[in-house]
């Protein structure tokens, strides 16, 4: 017995974004092209919440894939389960996607393992479709669908980087943290503090993103500021959210935290 569950969630209520450049149209025409999109930046940037936003702006439905390294094909394209003694056929993300014309996000597709990647090469290129092996079955992608990809180039690796023949298959859109008035906003909205308290966890946050070369991998992501600023709505005072929230995550490092600290002491 075969079972395709073509359940795809909609994106109903309108996600908060905001344009930082012309990303939104790039986005719409590469839709109407079915041009596979690949998005490039760093954690917490947005890159996600756009993706949601534009699956709403088209309204077309959305299946997200957070990849890591244990995601095997199976897990995107589909296996046989046992249901009440039967074999049954469940149809993974992808298949569900590609067949129903949803928007397929793959989120840090670097993050898959490279047997896994080989799978999306035939729907991102003029024949858009997808081979299911084990029922032995070649799905042709419905019009609407589109796939889309992610990952961050600060984790850039021998080992962990897209190929070029995955890589150039793909428009690619370069996210980057907004302008400092731009991301002042998101925090306050995002985060429900007043302008003033933005833009200070803004002003902290470019500080710290000033000192990566100092042993920091990533800087303070977007989210994190957020994160920091739902703790100060929360009544926390600002100095122990924004170490709770921003610079615990980003190091264990003694000396950097102490750095950290006197950020926060500068600008708080």
């Amino acid at each position: 017995m075969n079972r395709s569950d073509t359940d795809c969630p909609l994106v109903t209520a309108s996600p908060y974004y905001l344009e930082t450049g012309n990303e939104i149209r790039m986005f719409e025409a590469a839709y109407q092209a079915r041009l596979p999109v690949m998005l490039k930046g760093p954690t917490g940037c947005g890159k996600t919440r756009f993706v949601e936003y534009m699956a709403w702006r088209l309204k077309r439905p959305l299946m997200t894939v957070a990849c890591h390294e244990d995601l095997f094909a199976s897990d995107l394209i589909g296996r046989y389960l046992l249901k009440n003694d039967e074999t049954v056929w469940n149809d993974g993300p992808l298949t569900r996607a590609v067949r129903i014309g949803a928007i397929c996000y793959l989120d840090e597709i670097v993050e898959a393992r490279k047997d896994t990647t080989v799978v999306i090469h035939p729907l991102s290129d003029n024949r858009r479709t997808l081979t299911v092996d084990k029922k032995g079955e070649t799905v042709p992608a419905h019009p609407d669908f589109l796939l889309v990809i992610s990952y961050n180039p600060g984790y850039q690796s021998v080992l962990k980087d897209l190929k070029q023949s995955t890589r150039q298959r793909f428009i690619s859109l370069e996210f980057d943290y907004p302008a400092p008035e731009k991301e002042a906003e998101i925090v306050s909205h995002e985060g429900g503090v007043s302008p003033e308290i933005a833009e200070k966890l803004v002003a902290l946050a470019g500080k710290i993103r000033n000192i990566r070369e100092h042993g920091l991998t990533e800087g303070a992501s977007t989210r994190l500021l957020i994160y920091a600023a739902q703790l100060i709505r929360g009544d926390i005072p600002a100095a122990d959210a924004c170490r709770a929230a921003i610079c615990l995550p980003l190091t264990d490092d003694a000396k950097l935290q102490e750095t950290l600290s006197d950020l926060i002491g500068d600008i708080f």
